[in-house]
């Protein structure tokens, strides 16, 4: 069972525009999610257990529609791209896959330095059209930032956990062989190139609770 708060928006995301560097299209697409989640399984930030996937059409936009696959397989499986395309909604013959998120689980440490496995730790999405490719990266809860949602401190935490994203993100830059972008900040925190900034301190010490968005 979960023990961390979960927030509804990105604490912090990363994006990397692929256009220039990586061929758009389902096969391209699986592919980098491949080599990513190899990065991120290595740090113990994502097993990937799951792909979800939403299906859109080129004269009527979204379909409303999301397939989830089980991988049974890696996602390196050449058969991956085939089981995709195999759970196209029937009563769109033509639609075509927009996003993919990677969903999975990871490992966090918590203060006392025990490691605990938490669902979807952090997220994956790939998006590809017939033009473009992007990566996107994001987390959702407060141990990546030197205060929790309550705002109060936890350093052993932060210490614990957010050395792991800022390697993450490091490697993934070099991996994919362009620097990230970051995502837009929300009301829960703003990301950096290295993890998450520090948000503004009141003078009790205490960062801003936000907890009643949560």
């Amino acid at each position: 069972m979960t023990t961390l708060k979960r927030a509804p928006r990105e604490y912090g995301s990363w994006i990397w525009d692929l256009s220039d560097s990586a061929t758009p299209g389902l096969e391209s697409a699986l592919s980098v999610a491949a080599r990513v989640c190899n990065v991120l399984t290595r740090l113990e930030l994502l097993s990937p257990t799951h792909l979800k996937y939403s299906w859109y059409t080129l004269n009527f936009g979204p379909t409303g529609i999301a397939s989830i696959l089980e991988l049974t397989k890696p996602l390196e499986d050449s058969r991956i791209p085939e089981r995709v395309r195999g759970s196209r909604p029937s009563a769109y013959p033509s639609a075509e896959i927009a996003d993919i998120d990677v969903i999975g689980t990871g490992k966090w440490i918590d203060a006392e330095g025990q490691s605990r496995t938490e669902p979807e730790l952090v997220n994956l999405s790939i998006s590809t059209t017939p033009t473009d490719l992007s990566a996107e990266l994001s987390v959702h809860h407060d141990i990546w930032g030197k205060y929790d949602f309550a705002g109060h401190p936890h350093p052993e935490v932060h210490q614990n956990n957010a050395p792991r994203i800022a390697t993450a993100l490091k490697e993934l830059s070099a991996l994919l062989g362009i620097p990230t972008e970051l995502g837009e900040p929300t009301y829960f925190g703003t990301a950096t190139l290295e993890g998450l900034a520090t948000p503004d301190v009141y003078e009790d010490g205490l960062g801003p609770n936000l907890t009643s968005r949560l």
